[in-house]
């Protein structure tokens, strides 16, 4: 028959004295108190590996720190764990290393996981704003967070001050794209559930506003106002670029020089450089050729056709336009993207073929066979509605100086 032990008291574990070796004080049921020559006592449970069926240990800590309590009732748990035919040990190793994954994996590591995925659906641009918003309002608050204790009561915290302020487009896009990091965790193991699924819920919604435009009969205003204003001269030939040919500000912007094709009149944008990764081919106009001619000097043995001022080898920036519009007295009236609205309302305004238009805007037909259809005929006829818009351009701009104009020699700005 089994010794059956007498159970410690919590007299007998606090005046245990150390001795020359250690030795065990047993509470009976495999649990014992190991106390050695140096003074420490520790907590040891003497268990049947339940696969091996060899003798083993499991620390659960030392005394004053685990208490006999305590010390009992990691026994009574190990015991259960042992019944399912659980090794207590593995299983606490299991847990500990579950929790470090838990607290490495950061929002900021994830999010980092996240946008290396995301990234190269993205143009450069748009990129660099969805990272830099996330840096500058949700990290300095919560990035340093495993992404499993990111609950929904402390990230609205995180985003009030920027509604308060007004910032309600901002907390739009901060509520979008946390969600797709936490979608993006669930999918790839790192949490069972989204909870920020509905924080979008907690803010006033934005008030959808249309870019500043200018209307079609205030076209010759701009062009006035270009050719006075004292903007540089690359600076001017951008804002002319992008409204005889349509395009979006960053991919006017970073146009380079291998993109076009002289021989042929086309401009060919990359679908890296495109906001929906899709070629886009811009026919160019006499006038657009005349720009790309008065840029050759300035730029013409560089990469980008607009260089950066403070640094020519990389582009200019995209709110290069922008900042020169606001000097020239268009603020809260009209912006670089505007110019696009400008030109689409001028165009349905005169009779053009809307799909023709749309095509020239790059704006993608959800009708896939229509869109394939587009992009095969397309073509020929955006070639003549781009040279009537030029022309329309040149016209508003008589007595103005328009860059654009190859038949006048215009008065130069270059600042």
């Amino acid at each position: 028959m089994a010794k059956l032990s007498k159970p410690l008291t919590n007299t007998e574990v606090s005046q245990a004295k150390p001795r020359d070796r250690e030795y065990n004080l047993s509470d009976g049921g495999c649990l014992a108190l190991r106390v050695k020559p140096n003074g420490t006592k520790t907590w040891l449970f003497n268990y049947f590996h339940p696969h091996t069926n060899k003798r083993t240990n499991i620390s659960f800590g030392t005394f004053p720190i685990v208490s006999l309590k305590q010390a009992r009732e990691s026994r009574e748990e190990a015991k259960i764990l042992l019944s399912q035919n659980i090794n207590p040990k593995t299983h606490r190793e299991s847990i500990a290393l579950q929790q470090a994954l838990e607290h490495s994996n950061t929002l900021e590591k994830v999010t980092a996981d996240w946008f290396a995925v995301k990234k190269p659906s993205l143009t450069p641009a748009y990129a660099e704003d969805v990272i830099r918003s996330l840096e500058k309002h949700v990290f300095p608050a919560i990035g340093k967070t495993p992404i499993s204790m990111v609950n929904a009561v402390g990230t609205i915290k995180v985003l009030k001050p920027l509604a308060a302020a007004g910032s309600l487009e901002t907390v739009k896009r901060l509520c979008q794209r946390l969600n797709e990091i936490m979608t993006f965790s669930v999918n790839t193991g790192v949490v069972e559930h989204n909870p920020l699924a509905g924080i979008s819920k907690a803010f006033e919604a934005p008030v959808k506003k249309n870019m500043p435009t200018l209307r079609p009969e205030q076209l010759g205003e701009l062009m006035n106002s270009l050719s006075t204003a004292s903007v540089k001269l690359v600076t001017r030939c951008l804002i002319e670029w992008q409204l005889h040919t349509m395009v979006r500000p960053g991919e006017a912007a970073g146009t380079r020089w291998d993109e076009i094709d002289f021989e042929n009149k086309l401009w060919t944008i990359p679908p890296l450089r495109m906001k929906k990764k899709r070629e886009h081919i811009v026919p160019l106009s006499e006038q657009c050729i005349a720009l790309l001619e008065l840029l050759k000097p300035i730029s013409g043995h560089r990469e980008h056709v607009f260089p950066g001022d403070r640094n020519p080898r990389t582009h200019m920036n995209e709110s290069t336009a922008n900042v020169a519009l606001k000097r020239m007295g268009f603020k809260d009236t009209l912006v670089a993207h505007g110019l696009r609205a400008l030109a689409s309302t001028t165009l349905n305004e005169h009779g053009h073929d809307p799909d023709v238009i749309e095509s020239a805007l790059a704006h993608v037909d959800k009708n896939g066979v229509r869109r394939a259809y587009n992009r095969a005929d397309y073509l020929e006829r955006r070639k003549k509605v781009m040279c009537w818009w030029s022309e329309h351009i040149e016209l508003a701009a008589t007595g103005n100086m328009s860059l654009a104009d190859a038949k006048h020699s215009p008065r130069l700005v270059n600042e």
